[in-house]
């Protein structure tokens, strides 16, 4: 179960399940489907199939165990059917909360009510089950992050970038020394941050200070072509996002927005307050996304050559913070393209806001 609720885990399980509880039949779905049931039973309930018995939808619902005594409190609308289960306790299997599915332990004996101890293997199964799901949840987080970590290295990291920027600033160290002194130290500060350990939350303010960087090395490259502006709530700084996050996104717009587009181009990064979440939105007036294209930028590896794919940090969000804060992508061909989401407010830890922060040096960016 360390690898998720699916078919192929849940028979697994359940199998262990039947054989250390000694149970006749054990049934394990999430909220819509059978997913394993071994044992004597009827065959119109096979894995796969969507759950039809009342009872189970019940536990869905509710959230709450369900000891059913008799088959018919099952309430299974299946009649023409010779089932050998007499009753079975319902569990419900929860993750940080919600429930996903339900366990279920059958009998086939109707000798008095179910035993205690089988009420407490249902409550004690499900509960380690939940445990499992949730670090399975961790370890695939865990994972993600440190694929983006990884890809961050060899994409945004890439020979190509680097040797274009130590170009551009060879170039300056000849004609303007200052200018190459501050983008050397630029780079530095670029690299750092790739490098740096933070697990898997920075602040809004260190994850702009690494915008900034980048956009200032690309800028030093296409001068007027790249026109950058901001409009970030100050008060957002000290907040937590998750790490390599919004500056992969402001480098697809440059490389596939306004790179490739004739003439000049602008990337807009806003960041403000939305009730008790923070919404985040990347804009560019570039080339735009084609409709067939668009259709597959959240396939898993789809632009992981040009920086940490979209699909990536769309999977990191949804399994940081549920669906309600995946990515959302508007573009039209020639117009540009708007991608936007939204976080849930997580305080880190306090610095003093001084004003040649963050925000001064962005606005410095287009002098």
């Amino acid at each position: 179960m360390r690898r998720g609720l699916n078919v192929e885990t849940a028979r697994k399980t359940a199998e262990i399940i039947q054989k250390i509880g000694d149970v006749p039949a054990v049934a394990i779905t999430d909220r819509e489907r059978v997913l394993a049931f071994i044992g004597p039973g009827c065959d119109r309930h096979p894995a796969g199939k969507e759950i039809i018995t009342f009872a189970t939808k019940q536990v869905l619902a509710t959230g709450e165990l369900k000891i059913v005594q008799r088959k018919e409190d099952l309430q299974c609308p299946v009649k023409d059917c010779v089932c050998p289960l007499e009753g079975a306790v319902i569990a419900p299997l929860k993750l940080r909360g919600e429930v996903v599915g339900t366990v279920k332990l059958y009998r086939t004996d109707r000798d008095g009510p179910i035993p205690a101890a089988m009420v407490k293997l249902a409550v004690g199964i499900a509960q380690l089950l939940g445990m499992q799901m949730e670090m399975a949840e961790l370890d695939l987080q865990a994972q993600l992050v440190t694929k983006a970590q990884l890809e961050a290295l060899r994409a945004q990291i890439n020979p190509h970038f680097l040797f274009n920027t130590l170009n551009t600033i060879i170039m300056f160290s000849r004609t303007d020394p200052e200018t190459a002194r501050r983008l050397l130290i630029r780079l530095a500060s670029f690299f750092r941050h790739a490098f740096k350990q933070t697990g898997h939350f920075i602040t809004l303010r260190e994850e702009l200070e690494c915008i900034n960087t980048y956009l200032e090395l690309e800028k030093a490259r296409f001068h007027e072509k790249l026109r950058v502006t901001q409009d970030i709530d100050r008060s957002l700084l000290d907040y937590q996002v998750p790490v390599l996050t919004l500056q992969p996104l402001v480098e697809n717009a440059v490389k596939h927005g306004i790179m490739p587009k004739m003439g000049e181009g602008t990337v807009h990064v806003m960041i403000r307050r939305a009730g008790g979440e923070m919404y985040v939105e990347i804009s560019d007036d570039g080339v735009g996304i084609s409709p067939e294209i668009l259709a597959h930028v959240f396939e898993p590896g789809f632009g992981s050559g040009s920086g940490v794919g979209l699909s990536n940090v769309n999977e990191r969000l949804k399994s940081l913070f549920g669906p309600e804060s995946a990515l959302h992508i508007e573009s039209k061909v020639n117009r540009g393209t708007r991608v936007y989401f939204k976080l849930p407010l997580i305080k880190g830890r306090t610095e003093e806001e001084d004003e040649g922060g963050v925000l001064s040096e962005a606005q410095g960016l287009n002098r």
